[in-house]
């Protein structure tokens, strides 16, 4: 049977997918989550006119010919306005982000002016009418749009939310991932080890991804290579947007995460597919109540279970949350030549390097899936099509970025 493509994979795997329902976050909590619906301001931003410099409020006529001597008849503060009006021949002391008077139309600056004694300020450049004043609504009007829906919420549309008076925010709820490793020989780190068997990390690096996407992971632990493991650690996984499994997905005697997920209710879309490392990959999804679990189940090698969870399980997560995955795709020149590619699609562990133009990606020596340590050290994946040709130093190659 032909494996599928990975692009047809990932095609089944966000089909029908929709945006998550939302919950009302307080701001303090909203970095890095998603927005559910587009804010508008509250206020209008600055609220009055407002000095942007600290000097003296004037009329701008009074200063037409300098230097020219007003008299001072009070002071303007943040948060401290001054309550007259200016009249013809008077000045105001004032401070950066204080209410212009009534009255006045211009600041001078501090630099710009002499003063005598206390109830005098001498002016010493002309004034113009609007000079370092910030109007009211510079920023923004009360009900502006501020941020749209779907974005990802970072220090700066933060700030922009808070001055635009919002104490929370209408955030899309973060998925819940559950992850279930599978395997008699796996155990968890900081244990000892037994002849035969090694530390379980699959569930750590995907949680750790999971969390660096928008989602909130949950980790089961290990099952045991029997139905009965296996049946109780899935019924723990009841209330998750997604169920990522590792391990257990090929076809010896030992491999019964299928079984055990059909038995459960599961219906799989594709087993198998065309790509390396990650070819046991599958992928179904099955009825939880009022909604629907997607199932993705990726290798039990580490290397290719990462890769696989970047490939399929973030952009997953990304359309549940209602966005765009960000631009993580561009085109590198290889720095070294690159042999012809075989019957999948290949995802190699390389070195980009941005700080020559156009940026060149070496792929490691040695491609081996078992080897975490070389992945640890790719910043990037080079995408390497079906039986893509044996290519030369400085030929063009689609890169996947590792921004995990």
């Amino acid at each position: 049977m032909a494996l599928m493509p990975v692009a047809e994979a990932l095609a089944h795997v966000l089909a029908g997918v929709t945006t998550l329902d939302s919950e009302t976050v307080d701001l303090r909590q909203a970095s890095g989550r998603t927005l559910a619906h587009a804010i508008a301001a509250h206020i209008t931003q600055p609220p009055f006119d407002a000095s942007a410099m600290d000097g003296y409020a004037v009329r701008a006529e009074d200063c037409t010919t300098i230097p020219c001597t007003l008299t001072v008849i009070g002071q303007a503060a943040a948060g401290a306005a001054f309550g007259g009006e200016l009249k013809s021949g008077q000045a105001v002391r004032i401070f950066t982000g204080a209410p212009v008077p009534r009255g006045a139309d211009a600041i001078v600056i501090q630099e710009d002016t002499h003063t005598p004694d206390r109830t005098h300020v001498t002016i010493l450049e002309a004034a113009q009418r609007g000079q370092n004043i910030r109007p009211r609504g510079q920023d923004f009007k009360s009900g502006q749009d501020l941020l749209k829906a779907a974005q990802q919420l970072g220090p700066r549309s933060i700030l922009l939310a808070a001055a635009g008076g919002h104490a929370s925010l209408p955030l899309v709820r973060r998925p819940i991932v559950a992850i279930l490793a599978t395997g008699d020989e796996l155990v968890e780190p900081g244990q000892v080890l037994k002849d035969g068997e090694i530390y379980t990390s699959n569930s750590y690096g995907i949680a750790a991804l999971v969390e660096a996407a928008g989602g909130t992971a949950k980790i089961l632990g290990v099952a045991k290579d029997n139905l009965q493991s296996l049946a109780s650690k899935i019924r723990e996984a009841q209330d998750a947007d997604i169920l990522v499994t590792t391990g257990g997905a090929s076809v010896g005697d030992h491999d019964l995460v299928r079984p055990a997920l059909e038995t459960a209710g599961a219906k799989l879309d594709f087993y198998k597919i065309a790509m390396r490392p990650g070819k046991p990959t599958f992928f179904g999804s099955r009825p939880i109540s009022a909604h629907t679990q997607r199932i993705l189940g990726l290798p039990g090698n580490p290397v290719a279970s990462l890769i696989g969870a970047r490939v399929f399980l973030v952009p997953l997560i990304a359309k549940l949350l209602g966005r765009t995955e960000s631009a993580t795709r561009l085109t590198a020149h290889l720095a070294q030549p690159l042999a012809a590619n075989g019957p999948r699609q290949h995802f190699m562990r390389a070195a980009l390097d941005e700080t020559v133009s156009p940026p060149r990606v070496t792929p490691f020596p040695s491609q081996d899936s078992s080897l975490v340590s070389t992945l640890s050290r790719a910043n990037c994946l080079i995408d390497l099509p079906i039986s893509a040709p044996a290519m030369p130093e400085g030929a063009s190659v689609q890169i996947l970025r590792l921004d995990f």
